[in-house]
């Protein structure tokens, strides 16, 4: 059996697909069936998954579109259609990957009946509407078990290699930790300015914190967070490092495999961290953590119950849903998440 995973973007909701490849791959296993799972991604998320021994191939995409990229996902288009898989699978369920699902050509086209921006008139099977109040993880693997997969707990298939674990380690050295010394993870930068923490009560936690427990804080980002988070390093003081930029998404996922925990705003490195196994502090302020915050239990998610919270905008002139969260408040969940870790 040929099938196709379409699940272009973001990097967050490629790691809260993983649970579904997983189901998937394992239901056929049970079933008998010798399936080529294959995935359609989009460049900047596609490292998430690249070496995953549960994809035979990933197939990249460019980011910018039909506009930017005419030629190249023309190509893509018919590569994809001459494979004729025999089920395609579209997790996305947004117009850009509806688009995808009827390039491809699959026996069955298959996602939820409520998909959004109309992609939905591009299958040819439809799944039960979903409720949008659900955690996307589990979203994605009832889209899984209805295309007969294994129904049972999540389980994360993201892949890292020894030598980029060996990477990560020799950033952290250059960074001037040991992988022996503790240390904490501060993923302080999300692709919306509302999901963001004031930088000042990110340093007065952290600086708390290091006092209090002795550890390190790692800062990480991109390459376009450097200078910023520069400024939030000499804030911290000199048990701060800013790797931001050093590492792929992979080295990235190692780090916070090996931090103690991850302070993180709703991003990325946030489902990474909970892919991991990494024990999350999460600020939520915009989104809504029931569908997409970090998942399972280890995790502690600081909320305001604003009124007007979440209410998924990307500008706020206010944003009061982050701001009124308190740099104490964020010390006490470390401590509170610290000694609950501490007696297991």
């Amino acid at each position: 059996m040929k099938v196709l995973i379409i699940k272009l973007s973001s990097i967050g909701d490629v790691v809260q697909t993983l649970p579904a490849l997983y189901a998937l791959r394992k239901g056929f296993e049970k079933k008998g069936v010798k399936a080529r799972i294959d995935w359609l991604v989009e460049e900047a998320s596609s490292a998430v998954i690249s070496g995953n021994p549960l994809i035979d191939n990933v197939i990249i995409v460019k980011n910018r579109g039909w506009k930017t990229h005419f030629i190249e996902n023309i190509r893509t288009a018919r590569m994809l259609a001459s494979v004729r898989y025999d089920m395609v699978l579209d997790f996305q369920g947004l117009l850009k990957s509806g688009v995808w699902v009827w390039l491809s050509k699959g026996r069955r086209r298959i996602g939820f009946s409520n998909a959004r921006e109309l992609s939905h008139i591009f299958l040819n099977e439809k799944a039960a509407p979903y409720d949008p109040d659900r955690h996307a993880v589990d979203r994605y693997l009832d889209l899984a078990v209805y295309a007969g997969g294994e129904s049972g707990e999540a389980v994360f298939p993201l892949h890292i290699s020894g030598q980029e674990r060996k990477k990560a380690e020799g950033i952290l050295k250059g960074g001037g930790i040991s992988v022996r010394t503790p240390f904490f993870v501060i993923a302080a930068r999300a692709r919306w300015r509302t999901k963001h923490w004031n930088d000042d009560a990110f340093a007065g936690a952290a600086k708390a914190i290091i006092e209090k427990r002795g550890m390190h804080a790692v800062l990480i980002g991109g390459r376009a967070d450097k200078d910023g988070l520069d400024g939030l390093k000499e804030r911290i003081g000199k048990m701060a490092v800013n790797l931001a930029g050093q590492t792929t998404l992979k080295e990235l996922a190692a780090l916070e495999k090996m931090s103690r925990f991850v302070l993180t705003v709703d991003s990325g490195p946030m489902h990474i961290a909970s892919a991991v196994g990494a024990k999350t502090v999460a600020l939520f302020g915009p989104t809504a953590p029931w569908r997409t915050g970090p998942y399972g239990r280890q995790h502690i998610i600081i909320r305001k119950e604003l009124k007007c919270s979440p209410c998924f905008k990307k500008r706020c002139s206010g944003a009061r849903c982050m701001t009124e969260i308190t740099a104490e408040e964020v010390v006490m969940a470390v401590d509170k998440m610290l000694e609950r870790s501490a007696r297991l």
